[in-house]
């Protein structure tokens, strides 16, 4: 009695708790659904199977199921990862909208909502209308399940971020959010853990966990929106770099023209030639030079055009607009061969609002990468549009959160306080910076 004391008060070690871990990714991935499957995919001893099996049911994290296929002779029970145990809250914050939701643990989206907003009006007005929609969908969620409880939130910005502290970092977009403490304000109102990432990250992330990613080790996400932006997967892992923001592709320098100024101060950027803003403005100047009749009308009854109107035109077979989409397609085509050439992943994926263009945007993209790449790094190569369109960003902002509630460092707080993974334990988990 004495020793089992002794050792609860010492703490689970470092191999148990990875062992813990092993168990549960196996059956939250689908992997493994019995024990004697556990026991083969992970080399653990069945005692050591069983022993954290048990100790996982205690948490809340899974349970017993039917009964599953026999190889002879009693046939074993199917285990079953507790997706309903909490609920997670996620948002896309972009330039122009911003899209809530409500996930369970396994990144189901339960509920969700979506508005137009400006993200210049600064963090104060933007994160009071996001929490209000949380509460709204918290609301509708317990009007079922009064006990699901919020185990975290996975906020994606559309700018740089400083991933360990969750404050953004001089957004070029975002003026008055530089340092904004993102995580801190709303982990206060929430009681809750909080992730902040960029919302490309989240985006590339979505893809690799629910899209047309899953099973890929190394892949490429590039949204092509109001701004550009890529996230980076290499060997199944997001990768964010060094301070959080890898994969800001869209002020790298494809000119060396001085009259274009992008909104980050610079010159030459690629978003100021092919992002949804640039369209826009092209697109603008060509109605009123008289270039495009399509054009021309959607100015005179809106008074503006968006980079979906030019998209439209485009696939009306307006000259104009067909120009334009090529020429942004092959602009980011240029810069995306280099990192073909220089990161080869196996697969490229375009999403985001302007990528609505069609099959234009695509063609257009695949040329130049498919001719001024290695290849050797295209003999493989993939590019394809996102299957999860809208929606990558939001899931992405769950399995951000979801990823770090069910690491090592985590389950080894659950497993020492000897309790289930309850509300009241999860919300008092210090916000360290996560392991990614």
């Amino acid at each position: 009695m004495e020793a089992s004391q002794t050792a609860r008060q010492a703490g689970p070690t470092p191999e148990h708790i990875d062992s813990l871990a092993t168990v549960l990714d196996l059956v939250r991935s689908g992997v493994a659904r019995t024990r004697p499957e556990i026991s083969r995919r992970s080399g653990l001893g069945r005692t050591v199977v069983t022993q954290r099996v048990g100790q996982l049911a205690e948490c809340g994290l899974l349970e017993e199921g039917e009964l599953g296929p026999s190889s002879g002779g009693r046939a074993p029970r199917e285990l079953r990862f507790r997706a309903r145990a909490g609920m997670v809250l996620a948002a896309e914050l972009g330039a122009t909208s911003i899209g809530v939701g409500v996930t369970d643990l396994a990144g189901t989206v339960l509920a969700e909502r979506e508005e137009p907003t400006d993200i210049a009006l600064g963090p104060e007005p933007v994160l009071e209308r996001v929490e209000a929609l949380f509460h709204e969908l918290l609301a509708e969620i317990r009007s079922a399940d009064a006990e699901l409880a919020v185990w975290g939130i996975g906020i994606g910005l559309p700018g740089p971020v400083e991933f360990a502290t969750g404050r953004p970092s001089a957004p070029p977009i975002m003026p008055g959010w530089d340092g904004y403490p993102v995580r801190d304000r709303l982990a206060t109102r929430f009681d809750a853990p909080v992730w902040v990432d960029n919302e490309v990250n989240a985006m590339a992330l979505g893809e690799l966990r629910a899209g047309s990613a899953r099973g890929q080790q190394d892949i490429l996400y590039v949204k092509i929106g109001t701004g550009i932006g890529a996230g980076l997967v290499s060997g199944g892992r997001l990768h964010r770099g060094s301070q959080g923001c890898a994969g800001d592709i869209g002020h790298a320098a494809v000119a060396d023209e001085a009259t274009v100024v992008c909104r980050c101060g610079n010159t030459g950027c690629l978003e100021a030639y092919a992002g949804g803003a640039a369209l826009a403005r092209d697109a603008v100047a060509a109605a009123e030079e008289g270039r495009s009749e399509f054009l021309a009308g959607v100015l005179t009854s809106a008074g503006t055009i968006t980079a979906a109107d030019v998209s439209r035109a485009a696939q009306s077979g307006d000259r104009t607009a067909v120009e334009l989409v090529t020429r942004a397609g092959r602009l980011i085509g240029s810069l995306l061969a280099t990192l073909v050439s220089f990161y080869n992943p196996a697969l490229v994926i375009i999403g985001g609002g302007v990528a609505g263009a069609g099959d234009l945007l695509l063609a257009a993209l695949r040329e130049s990468i498919y001719r001024r790449s290695l290849p050797l790094a295209t003999r493989e190569l993939r590019i394809t549009r996102s299957t999860l369109s809208d929606r990558a960003g939001l899931v992405g902002a769950a399995f951000t959160v979801i990823d770090e509630l069910f690491t090592p460092e985590r389950l080894a707080h659950w497993v020492d306080s000897g309790s289930p993974a309850g509300a009241a334990e999860l919300v008092n988990v210090p916000l360290r910076a996560p392991l990614l």
